[in-house]
């Protein structure tokens, strides 16, 4: 299964961060957000990504290539400007597909940019690249499969400044986006997609908050998954030094990835043991 990530916003509401970098470049504990987030996924083994550029996409592109020497040791040799990188298996085991979906592309546009990318009747994970939760990545699609739905969205509670959600029993009747008075259930952001989602999206303006789903709202094909655990999305200052603090506390809850089910722990530390080419690059 693949997971796709938005990644080409320009951040503004996070401009102290965002004028040099990407938002989901910015660090969390000395690791992209996005890191953070891949993570989250990996956790429950979905280990191919999708990541949709725009805004200083070329940040991302050079974070990834440089991935494989960056997390691991390297030999120079100076007369002749030859290295070597010594594998320490510390690198996970993805894949990851970087593809640019246009500077000014709304998020709708982004994922309708991305349709090549995957399957003709294909299930597919869906986000943002500055929200994190230790939410149970398996449960949600479990719930997905079992309603038989176009969409799924990871439900939260937060404060009135996001957008709310209304229920049917778990069936969205309501998407209100970031009223000006309300508390309840809100996006968090989290979506799981059949590919006929996208069919809902126009053109490269279309918003999938504003108009998408709510297409996919007024056609009952939304559902929405209540998770109760821990999210918090990165807007503001305020918001990344939260999360800051969580991390460096070493109790961030949503590292879930050193808590992975022990299967998944075995199957990662076999891949780490593999061999890899050596000598110059």
């Amino acid at each position: 299964m693949k997971a796709i990530i938005l990644a080409g916003g320009f951040g503004s509401r996070l401009s102290e961060e965002t004028t040099v970098r990407p938002k989901p470049m910015v660090e969390i504990g000395g690791k992209p957000i996005l890191w953070h987030i891949m993570n989250i996924y990996a956790a429950h083994g979905i280990r191919e990504f999708i990541i949709a550029l725009g805004y200083k996409g070329e940040v991302i592109k050079q974070y990834f290539l440089s991935f494989y020497a960056l997390n691991n040791d390297i030999s120079v040799d100076l007369a002749s400007g030859g290295t070597t990188i010594h594998d320490g298996g510390n690198q996970p085991n993805w894949i990851v597909h970087l593809v640019d979906t246009g500077l000014h592309t709304q998020t709708g546009g982004r994922l309708k940019r991305l349709r090549g990318w995957l399957g003709d009747d294909e299930t597919f994970m869906f986000t943002y690249g500055d929200g994190v939760t230790d939410l149970n990545i398996r449960d949600l699609l479990a719930f997905h499969c079992a309603h038989g739905k176009l969409a799924t969205v990871t439900t939260v509670r937060s404060p009135a400044r996001f957008g709310r959600i209304a229920f049917d029993n778990d069936q969205i009747v309501e998407f209100y986006e970031k009223p000006e008075a309300s508390e309840g259930w809100i996006n968090g952001g989290y979506f799981v997609l059949n590919t006929g989602a996208i069919d809902y999206i126009e053109d490269d303006d279309t918003i999938w908050e504003r108009d998408a789903v709510l297409a996919l709202v007024r056609d009952g094909q939304l559902m929405g998954y209540r998770h109760t655990g821990f999210w918090s999305c990165m807007d503001t200052v305020k918001e990344k030094t939260f999360l800051e603090e969580l991390w460096n506390s070493g109790r961030a809850p949503w590292k879930i990835w050193d808590a992975a089910p022990a299967a998944l722990r075995v199957a990662a530390a076999a891949r780490s043991r593999r061999p890899h080419a050596g000598g110059p690059r």
